[in-house]
């Protein structure tokens, strides 16, 4: 088995004295483990960050064996993001849930190139908590349990969407949904439409939206929380004020 492809690093980890061991979102060949020889150098450890961008050469023997790979560095990755601590702990992040989310060998491109959106806003401090909340719901649409936020689950309606259904992960309209508000989950304008500004408080609903689902549908069920890494985040904008 042999290919070449786009990848995403999720994480590393050391392996034996000299190598290390590589978790790739690949835009192709979804998420997979392999081997990197001379992974623990000081030349490669900064290419194996979570988040860098990579083109990684695949070989293994057969798809049940554990395979090497060869990364040739795309652009500069994380390291773009060091002088920007609150971006970097966003590409982290992302990068745990993605890992957390996805099995392994697992087609998923509509997950690559979510990862692939978020990573190319990180430097617009303005948009990119906004573009992370779309990112977890492109996550959550190429594993099965996308959201339908477009139209009122109730009454048909495409206006005043203020509220999700947790039961069914269907909008639901003011007029609908108020004698039930104190159940369902607030849905933040700028998920309905894309010309929809950002409100106060709009992040930090969208977190809590898709972290619900996420939770539900994905981590649970894999008897696993939320990453820790996505908390960390979550905290860290309620600190900068950005939720």
């Amino acid at each position: 088995m042999e290919f070449q492809d786009d990848a995403f690093v999720l994480g590393a980890r050391s392996h034996g004295e000299t190598g290390a061991l590589v978790d790739l979102l690949t835009r192709d060949h979804g998420r997979i483990l392999a081997y990197v020889a001379g992974g623990a150098s000081r030349k490669m450890k900064p290419h194996l960050q979570p988040g860098s961008r990579v083109l990684a050469d695949y070989r293994a023997r057969t798809t049940e064996h554990l395979g090497s790979v060869r990364l040739e560095p795309v652009g500069e990755g994380a390291s773009a993001l060091f002088d920007d601590p609150l971006a970097l702990q966003g590409l982290t992040a992302a990068a745990a849930v993605a890992q957390g989310a996805l099995h392994e060998r697992e087609p998923h491109p509509g997950a690559f190139l979510a990862l692939e959106a978020l990573a190319e806003a990180l430097v617009h401090r303005e948009v990119w908590p906004a573009v992370f909340v779309r990112y977890e719901l492109g996550l959550l649409g190429a594993l099965g349990f996308g959201l339908d936020l477009k139209v009122c689950a109730a009454t048909g309606a495409t206006t005043n969407l203020v509220w999700v259904s947790p039961r069914t992960g269907h909008a639901v309209c003011l007029e609908a949904g108020l004698p039930y508000a104190d159940r369902l989950l607030a849905l933040p304008a700028f998920l309905v439409s894309s010309r929809n500004p950002l409100e106060p408080g709009d992040i930090g609903k969208g977190f809590a939206l898709t972290g619900f689902f996420l939770e539900r549908h994905v981590f649970h069920p894999m008897d696993k929380p939320l990453p820790e890494a996505r908390e960390r985040l979550v905290e860290k904008l309620e600190t900068a004020g950005l939720l």
